[in-house]
């Protein structure tokens, strides 16, 4: 019992712990209770504490597989989502039914390699050294399976006339299980076809000594027969007989049954599931092709299928829409029943079985009353015919299996909103949404191609709004149809309100809301919360570790919830670790909330609980990134401690990566009590806007937040608002609207004495001085920056400012000072320890070392900072030192240098937005022009003239005069 991962091996823990794991993984996905597993690991002497120990074995194995493999259901477990051949005895049985379809179809050679791959997955006695009766009891039956499977490779060894190399391995085997007359068999068969009579004879005078000693009793009429055959020199041992028996199939019955729906006239799309589900019934219907390339009644399966996705997504439509494509394949019949899984009172098996046997022609007298003989005797009366059963709506694959026809020929198809993964050998298919063409395609069929045509974009905005969930486009659509005085803007007007939205997804007896319920109602009490509280969270998805802060629950308990919420389809596993609600479930979960979340005050606990996660976390990957800058201690409490990680990396993976949910959450704080939190992890994660990675987004909430902080009269958190937006401003160039903003943050981080937004705005508003050419302003700005950090002992802000303090110099014309200044900065930096603040000094440093024409060792800093900011994901700044190194290869002489790195930063982007955009232009022109690509550099200038005159820049005039200039001059 090994576990590999990614091609290394690891752990699976205890005897115990292995026993639990093979034990799950012999249930071919089928749900095991608690109670059968301790039976398996334990038998009839389990410890006292043996549930516990159950618990703690699935805690560990579930850190071994990885998320979503050992998921909790129905007070159980199982193994679910293993990829095909993850598990050896999957690909042997694979291998063994193919190998078996080779050999009736009189491919025997493939069948024998078949069998021999099979036998090649063995390594040692099955399950060795686990313990319990349930080990014990599969090691035998994986034995006997092996011991037949290498029989029946023996047999075809010798149709394939290897009976030479057959007779030693057959000696060794038959010395190992004596009693094993099936080997005995084709030892005697191996050894006369190799010559050696006198020695197969041998082999019947022992075997009967033996049978008579150890057991009493004599050898099979097969062994007798063999030996008279032996004994006459029979010829037709000499060659095997031909594959199959000849005999007939069993007639059909002659009722046909034909239960299926009517299939909707205006089906739409849905073509790859149409086709693999297609295929899956020609697989049973002999009209496919197998593997071996042959077709026919001998290639046939009992074949299931089982289609699982939320209420309204679909399924029956499709599951009918296939039945129905099917039925020429199928000519003994076609079932159908409504399970009604996901109502209060599902259908009994008993009782589907019992109209099921009439339809099929049984009289009523001869169906007996319990399920076990009903379920048999249908079996039986399907024995020989070609029947399609649709099973709608169940309710889990235990309602499902007394169900299933159990012969060749035969096919289920069956709908739930339940993943069916206890049903063993079923093809599951998940169900999504529509895609977004499909989606209007629909609503255009049942409105009218005219009216869609005359309000493409409307008609758009109503199947966004509707999800691309069919039934929701298929309500609206009916609305809109059957009032002939509303537009499609009319419609989509009403489902832009999310309040409204399920509301108005609603006509006649179909109702969206009233889908979600019945899937709702079936849920535990655990299970309905964690699906209220979590559908709070505006984000797109939301990880497992932020799921756990929302419930307030451990890890392993989160998951098991989410996992079990996935399973019914009310949830959907976006990755591994994530999950998200389709908008239409999220948009219930809210109202079920509202509705039932007692008391009413945990809504809004379970929402502060995320931002507390999400924010002490965010400050943790800050500090990180900026060791030494005392931000974080500036930073509001919170009562999660949030995530810690030992790489930078990992750290930048989850800020980048939880982006877009962070952000959903600040804009969640707005017009609450947790604003305050919210403008800190705003700030926290202000290097989403640096980089360029959430830029608009971020602006959009830091909007927000000043509007909401302004409002409210928060001089504090205003302050600290608008010098997150001012930064953002500058990334993107906006000089004037930036300058109002870091005026307004200064005076309100003075009338909160908000030190740390007081000190940033002064260093922001330096930056904009500089962009202005107000030298010595923006001097002044920055020692004022300067100050303050050095008063909060804030070494890491004090660092920063420091380079725009040496930038500040060099344009006043001070370039010693400058680079004196730079160093200073570095040094301070680098005793802090090497982050991503000091890729700035590097890239301070060589602009300084640019302007005192000391290239090379300009050039050698900017490469510095290029690793930095590579390593860190500051896209922005990568391209911005690009720029720069082109200016100082430009500088050198180096025009063909300057133009490649002018070219990358215009390729990634830079800080300044289209201002940047214009210098590098700027300069990719001029290496142009001296590289006498004359024409491809004037055609720089005017695109950079065009930036700069639409955001007033003054260099405008300074292209005017290159453009204007000859050739030569420019």
């Amino acid at each position: 019992m090994r576990v590999w991962w990614g091609g290394d091996a690891v752990g699976a823990g205890s005897p115990q712990q292995r026993a639990l794991l093979a034990a799950l993984l012999l249930r071919e996905g089928r749900t095991a209770t608690a109670g059968e597993l301790i039976d398996a690991l334990w038998g009839e002497d389990p410890p006292s504490q043996a549930l516990a120990a159950l618990r703690t074995y699935a805690s560990r194995l579930r850190k071994v597989l990885g998320p979503g493999v050992l998921v909790s259901e129905a007070g159980g477990y199982a193994v679910a989502g293993l990829a095909d051949g993850a598990l050896d005895l999957h690909a042997a049985q694979d291998l063994a039914a193919r190998a078996e379809k080779a050999r009736a179809a009189g491919e025997t050679g493939e069948a024998r390699e078949g069998l021999r791959r099979a036998l090649a997955l063995w390594d040692g006695e099955a399950l060795a050294g686990l313990p319990g009766p349930y080990a014990e009891a599969q090691r035998v039956r994986l034995e006997e399976w092996r011991l037949q499977l290498l029989e029946t490779r023996l047999d075809l060894d010798l149709e394939l006339g290897c009976h030479a190399e057959a007779v030693s391995e057959l000696t060794a085997l038959t010395a190992a299980h004596p009693l094993r007359e099936r080997l005995r068999e084709l030892l005697m068969l191996a050894l006369y076809r190799s010559g050696r009579q006198a020695e197969a004879l041998a082999v019947y005078a022992d075997t009967r000594r033996l049978l008579a000693d150890e057991l009493g009793v004599d050898p099979r009429p097969g062994l007798q027969d063999l030996q008279g055959r032996i004994l006459r020199a029979d010829p037709g041992l000499v060659e095997p007989p031909p594959p199959g028996d000849g005999a007939d199939p069993p007639a059909a019955a002659s009722r046909r049954p034909a239960q299926l729906p009517a299939t909707v006239p205006d089906f739409t799309g849905r073509a790859a599931f149409v086709a693999e589900l297609s295929d899956v019934l020609a697989s049973a219907s002999g009209t496919g092709t197998g593997s071996s390339g042959t077709s026919g009644a001998e290639g046939r399966v009992m074949a299931v299928s089982a289609l699982a996705g939320i209420g309204g997504v679909g399924k029956t439509t499709l599951a009918v829409h296939v039945a129905h494509r099917a039925r020429p394949a199928f000519p003994d019949g076609q079932l159908y029943v409504d399970l009604q899984g996901a109502g209060a009172r599902a259908a009994e098996p008993e009782t589907v079985l019992g109209s099921f046997l009439r339809a099929l022609g049984t009289a009523e007298s001869d169906i007996p009353d319990s399920l076990a003989e009903r379920a048999a005797l249908y079996r039986s009366v399907l024995d020989g015919r070609r029947v399609l059963v649709l099973l709608d709506n169940a309710r889990d694959a235990a309602q499902v299996r007394p169900l299933l026809p159990g012969t060749a020929g035969c096919a289920a198809l069956v709908t739930s909103r339940v993943r069916m993964t206890g049903l063993a050998g079923a093809h599951l298919v998940d169900l999504d949404v529509m895609s977004p063409e499909e989606a209007l395609a629909l609503f255009t069929r049942i409105v009218g191609e005219e009216r869609v045509a005359a309000e493409r974009q409307a008609a758009l905005d109503v199947v966004g709004a509707c999800g691309f969930l069919p039934l929701a486009l298929r309500i609206a659509a009916s609305r809109l149809a059957a009032r002939r005085t509303w537009t499609v803007s009319v419609l989509a007007a009403k489902l832009a309100d999310e309040r409204r939205r399920l509301d108005e997804l609603q006509a006649g007896d179909l109702a969206v809301a009233a889908t979600f319920e019945l899937g709702y109602g079936q849920l535990e009490p655990a299970q309905a919360r964690a699906f209220r509280l979590l559908g709070l969270a505006d984000g797109p998805d939301i990880s497992l570790a932020a799921a756990a802060a929302v419930l307030d629950l451990p890890a392993e308990e989160t998951e098991d919830l989410l996992e079990s919420l996935v399973d019914t389809s009310l949830l959907e596993s976006a990755a591994p670790g994530r999950y998200r609600f389709h908008d239409l479930v999220r948009l219930y979960a809210r109202v079920c909330a509202d509705r039932d979340e007692h008391p009413p005050s945990e809504r809004g606990a379970a929402l502060s609980r995320l931002l507390d996660f999400y924010l002490a976390t965010a400050a943790a990957v800050y500090a990180i990134e900026r060791p030494g800058d005392r931000l974080v201690d500036h930073l509001e409490p919170t009562r999660h401690e949030g995530l810690r990680f030992a790489q930078g990396s990992r750290a930048l993976d989850w800020l980048y990566g939880e982006g877009e949910c962070l952000l959903a959450c600040v804009r969640q704080s707005v017009g609450t009590d947790r604003l305050r939190r919210g403008v800190d992890l705003l700030w926290a994660a202000k290097d989403l806007a640096e980089s360029g990675a959430d830029a608009r987004r971020y602006e959009a909430t830091a909007v927000a937040v000043c509007d909401a902080a302004q409002a409210a009269g928060d001089h504090r958190t205003e302050g600290r608002a608008r010098t997150t937006l001012t930064n953002v401003l500058l990334v993107s160039g906006r000089i004037q609207q930036a300058e109002r903003e870091a005026l307004l943050a200064m005076d309100r981080a003075a009338d909160a004495q908000d030190v740390a937004a007081g000190s940033w705005a002064a260093n922001d508003r330096g930056l904009i001085a500089l962009h202005q050419l107000r030298y010595a302003d923006g001097k002044g700005f920055f020692e004022q920056a300067i100050r303050g950090f050095s008063a909060a002992g804030n070494r890491a802000g004090e660092a920063t400012t420091t380079f725009n303090l040496s930038r500040a110099h060099l344009a006043m014309g001070n370039v010693t000072r400058a680079v004196d200044i730079a160093r200073d900065g570095l040094g301070l930096l680098a005793e802090l320890g090497t982050t991503m603040r000091l890729a700035n000094g590097h890239y301070a440093l060589g602009v300084a070392l640019t302007q005192a024409d000391r290239h090379a060792e300009a050039l050698g800093q900017f490469a510095e900072a290029l690793t930095v900011f590579v390593l860190h994901r500051q896209r922005l700044w990568e391209g911005t030192t690009h720029f720069r190194i082109a200016e100082t290869h430009l500088a050198a002489h180096r025009p063909a240098q300057a133009a490649q790195h002018a070219e990358q930063a215009l390729a990634i982007g830079c800080i300044g937005g289209d201002r940047m955009r214009g210098n590098v232009l700027t300069l990719l022109g001029r290496a142009l022009s001296a590289l006498r690509e004359v024409d491809r550099g004037r055609a720089c200038w005017r695109e950079a003239l065009r930036l700069y005159e639409a955001s007033g820049d003054g260099q405008a005039e300074q292209v005017r005069a290159l453009l204007l200039a000859p050739a030569e001059a420019a």
